[in-house]
């Protein structure tokens, strides 16, 4: 009887493990099942760390068709001979190449970014690089190295983290690519962007990034992934692969949590 109970122990474990998002070993399945994981968002106790039922059904996920320039959702597959990019694309493309976001930034997903962003609450992390494991799956399969958007050092100490690093670091160890965290650095303090028009970020934000020494000497020639939290205008994202661009970059991809609906219109 001992040894048929084993066999079966060995079993349940395995199991358990394999069922486990981000298990990378018997002893964590071995910790879930004593203590099990709580979700994110609440105080309940679930199967794996990430959202409760409700709060994972309420996010808006971006699916294809997908604009491939800025990842704004098609209403319809055009099919074969559709453009891959929307209107605004088009008529005035981004400095980054293509783009995917995990979702649309509204009433349901803005909670759980800004509990992440200013919460200090780095348990989203792991979440969102999953998300953007899936979202960005065709960038990520033509990246050469991954590079988050910096913040300033000052911005840095006193949020004691930096949000599009925390996704990216486990996004590129996942994707077994080269994770350059310092490739790019905020030479200025800007102002929050929050409140301003497009034209207004594009300002705040102008010359504020610059390529540092590694990056100067890790960029050239490759294609890179550039990792953020959230698109409204863009402005942000395209200084940075400005910065990489002329350091040598051969492209610059993007890859957000979310982006809002109205992030590109058609310019007048």
């Amino acid at each position: 009887m001992g040894r048929q109970d084993g066999d079966w122990s060995d079993r349940w474990e395995a199991a358990r493990a394999r069922a486990v998002i981000g298990l990378t070993g018997l002893g964590r399945g071995l910790a879930d099942l004593v203590l099990p994981p709580m979700a994110h968002d609440s105080r309940e106790a679930t199967q794996a760390a990430g959202l409760t039922a409700d709060a994972w059904n309420r996010v808006a996920f971006l699916e294809d068709p997908v604009c491939d320039g800025c990842g704004a959702a098609f209403e319809y597959d055009g099919g074969d001979f559709a453009s891959e990019r929307c209107a605004a694309c088009l008529a005035s493309p981004y400095r980054f190449t293509r783009c995917r976001a995990a979702c649309v930034y509204d009433d349901a997903s803005r909670g759980l970014i800004l509990k992440y962003k200013h919460g200090d609450q780095q348990q989203f992390a792991g979440l969102f690089a999953r998300w953007l494991g899936r979202a960005a799956a065709p960038l990520i399969e033509q990246a050469d190295a991954v590079v988050p958007v910096p913040l300033h050092p000052a911005r840095l100490l006193a949020r004691r983290f930096n949000q599009a690093a925390e996704i990216a670091r486990p996004l590129a160890r996942s994707a077994r690519l080269d994770y350059l965290p310092d490739a790019l650095q905020r030479t200025t303090r800007t102002a929050s962007q929050g409140g301003r028009s497009a034209r207004g970020r594009r300002l705040n934000v102008k010359s504020a990034f610059d390529l540092t020494e590694t990056g100067a000497r890790r960029v050239r020639g490759r294609r890179i992934l550039l990792v953020d939290d959230v698109l409204t205008t863009g402005a942000t994202a395209e200084a940075c692969a400005t910065a990489l661009l002329d350091g040598g970059a051969r492209a610059v991809d993007l890859a957000v949590i979310a982006r809002v609906r109205t992030a590109r219109e058609v310019p007048r």
